[in-house]
């Protein structure tokens, strides 16, 4: 796991707050379930067993999201299911809760014995947004509901309804969790929440509700039978991960080219991708832009290679914006030549262009990422070496003189803003 992933899974003002909401609605469920009895005990020890595989089988999508969509599936379809074969499904909203939160736990047990918990809010994340989805739907279809819902096209209707705003409501949940870490727009993380997940969360509400529906015709044997395709589909989205983790290592190997040589100090392309990454996710970049900008940030001192004599310290802060500007348009070219990464290309192409230019005005062709990199680049020249909190403080105020013109200077004052939080954690 990277640092940066670290320190997202450590400070999350948010997350223990869903974890206590979580906690206290199954402690309620499971006392009074027991209390209770369980309704149709074997469709709940079905259902239960089901999501326990799923969670065994989870996976980390891209963003560090985990993820586990066979027992996603397994929990909506129980919360959203109206009958098993011939016979209602007679369990209570509370049931459900207490089915999937014990599911769930039996399924995550091995992951934690292995060292591989996963973050706080994944869990209560999923807890809350089944419970939502339940107390949205079995209330009503227990008791006496709109004489519209008995017949079967409006019935799968509201499946399909609460099934959306479930989803809905997991994003934002994933929205808040992310943005009390970072510090990003809510708006700007919600969105980017709901094209990062449109995907997956798809798949598990198309095959929730036909695991709902289906069960009423086919019985128990809809679970595993409809399931077959959302598992085929978690196995392609593994796989592009791995791939995408694979390339990312790749990237990151190439950019220490710059170090073995002498060019650059030890550790300067990974403190400039991991704070630029930072910062953009504080500006509101979504995941696609946020990669480009990773693979940007690792590569923008490629173009020193074309040097003949290293830069003291490989630090291009110095430079002029002539040879600044030679070595990053060399930079651009030598990625170009991989064929695939012309917008990062682009990206370091331009980051030793000016924030604003001749007549004041900010360049509105300058990407967001280009300004980012500009930035952190320079602070990290500036700061190198230095363990004084003066030092730093020195290299930040140098920062906004140069957003006079040079840089960008929402950019510098969101750099102050994650240097802060990150100094308030050592």
């Amino acid at each position: 796991m990277s640092r940066s992933a670290s320190v997202a899974r450590t400070h999350s003002p948010i997350a223990p707050i869903l974890l206590a909401a979580a906690g206290a609605l199954v402690t309620a469920a499971i006392a009074v379930t027991a209390s209770r009895g369980l309704v149709q005990t074997p469709v709940a020890v079905a259902f239960g067993l089901f999501i326990a595989v799923g969670e065994l089988v989870r996976i980390t999508l891209p963003g560090e999201r985990e993820a586990a969509p066979i027992g996603a599936a397994g929990a909506l379809a129980y919360a959203l299911l109206p009958t098993v074969g011939t016979d209602p499904a007679l369990h209570s909203a509370l049931q459900v809760v207490a089915v999937t939160a014990v599911g769930m736990t039996a399924g995550l047990l091995p992951h934690a014995l292995a060292g591989r918990a996963p973050m706080i809010d994944y869990p209560a994340r999923r807890v809350l947004t089944i419970g939502f989805a339940a107390l949205l739907f079995r209330p009503i279809y227990l008791g006496d509901h709109p004489a519209f819902l008995d017949h079967g096209v409006a019935l799968t209707g509201f499946i399909v309804f609460v099934a959306v705003v479930t989803a809905l409501t997991d994003a934002l949940l994933a929205a808040a969790v992310r943005t009390s870490r970072v510090g990003s727009p809510l708006g700007a993380t919600f969105v980017n929440e709901i094209h990062a997940l449109a995907g997956i969360s798809s798949a598990i509400g198309a095959t929730g509700v036909l695991i709902a529906v289906a069960t009423g015709v086919m019985g128990l044997w809809a679970i595993p039978i409809l399931s077959i395709p959302l598992l085929l589909a978690q196995f392609s989205f593994r796989r592009y991960s791995a791939i995408r983790s694979t390339y990312l290592q790749t990237i990151r190997a190439l950019s220490r080219v710059t170090e073995v040589g002498g060019y650059t100090e030890a550790g300067h392309a990974e403190r400039v991708a991991r704070l630029a990454g930072a910062v953009g996710r504080e500006l509101g970049m979504n995941d696609a832009e946020l990669l480009d900008l990773e693979y940007a940030a690792l590569m923008h001192d490629i173009g020193q290679l074309s040097l003949t004599d290293p830069i003291p310290g490989g630090a291009t802060v110095v430079l002029s914006g002539p040879e600044q500007r030679r070595i990053a348009e060399l930079g651009a070219e030598v990625i170009r030549q991989a064929k695939v990464l012309d917008s990062v290309a682009y990206i370091v192409e331009r980051q030793s262009d000016a924030f604003r230019r001749r007549a004041g005005q900010p360049d509105p062709s300058l990407p967001l990422a280009s300004r980012i990199i500009r930035t952190v680049n320079a602070y990290d020249d500036l700061a190198s070496g230095l363990t004084d909190p003066a030092g730093h403080a020195r290299a930040l105020e140098r920062l906004r003189l140069s957003a006079v013109s040079e840089l960008d200077p929402r950019v510098v004052e969101s750099l102050s803003r994650i240097l802060d939080r990150r100094a308030a954690f050592v």
